[in-house]
C-alpha cells in the first residue's frame, strides 16, 4: 500500500471514529432529554401516597404500617373507583381532615402519642421500586402522612392510578393494573417505569421522533 492510500485509510478511520463518538454523544443527549421529559410527564399524571414514620425503631415502623393499612382501607371504602386524577386529587383535598383523623386514631390505638399530619403537596422522591414498577427520582404530588418527626423510613405507593396494596411485602403490579397504567401514561413514561436496563438500550436505537 503506497503512502497516499495509507493516508486515505488513516483519514477514513479517524473520520469514522469521530462520527461514532459524535453519534453516541448525540444519542446520549437524546436519551437524557427524553428521560427528563418522560419523568416530568409522569409526575403530572400520577398521585402518590406517602407515609413517614417517626423513627426507624421497630415500634415506629409497625405504627407506620398500621397507619398505611388503615388509610388505604378508608380510601378503598370511601373513594369511588372510577375517579380520574383530578377527581382523586379533589377527593383527597375534601377529606384531608378525615384521613388525618383515621391516621391519628390508628396511632393512638397503637399506643403512641405522636402527632399526625396529613398533607397534599409536591415532594421530592428518590428512585423507588414498587413491585415490578420503578418510579424515577423527581418531584411528585402526594398525599403525605407525617407521624411525629417523619424522619423514619417511609412507605409509599401510587394512589392514582391505584397501585396501593395491603400486602406490601408481596406487592406486584398485575397485568390489569399495568393496562391501566398504559392507558393513562404517555408511551415514554410507561416504558420508563415498566422497563429496567432495556429502557435506555431501546431508546438508544430508536429513530428520532
Amino acid at each position: 500500500m503506497n503512502y497516499r492510500n495509507r493516508l486515505l485509510l488513516i483519514t477514513a478511520i479517524i473520520m469514522a471514529a469521530f462520527f461514532t463518538v459524535w453519534t453516541v454523544r448525540e444519542r446520549g443527549i437524546l436519551i437524557e432529554e427524553r428521560t427528563r421529559t418522560a419523568t416530568e410527564d409522569l409526575s403530572q399524571q400520577v398521585l402518590r401516597f406517602h407515609v413517614l414514620a417517626d423513627s426507624d425503631s421497630a415500634g415506629d415502623q409497625e405504627v407506620k404500617m398500621k397507619v398505611k393499612e388503615a388509610v388505604i382501607e378508608y380510601l378503598q371504602e370511601s373513594m369511588p373507583e372510577d375517579k380520574s386524577l383530578q377527581g382523586t386529587r379533589q377527593f383527597v383535598k375534601e377529606h384531608l381532615e378525615d384521613i388525618e383523623t383515621v391516621a391519628g386514631q390508628t396511632v393512638l390505638e397503637a399506643g403512641s402519642n405522636d402527632t399526625v399530619t396529613a398533607r397534599l403537596e409536591m415532594a421530592s422522591f428518590p428512585e423507588k421500586t414498587y413491585g415490578d414498577v420503578t418510579f424515577p427520582e423527581g418531584k411528585y404530588e402526594a398525599l403525605r402522612i407525617l407521624i411525629g418527626s417523619g424522619k423514619g423510613h417511609n412507605w409509599w405507593c401510587c394512589l392514582y392510578p391505584n397501585l396501593c396494596f395491603t400486602d406490601a411485602v408481596h406487592a406486584k403490579v398485575v397485568p390489569e393494573d399495568k393496562r391501566k397504567l398504559e392507558e393513562i401514561l404517555d408511551e415514554d413514561a410507561y416504558d420508563m417505569i415498566t422497563c429496567t436496563s432495556d429502557f435506555r438500550i431501546k431508546w438508544f436505537f430508536l429513530e428520532d421522533r
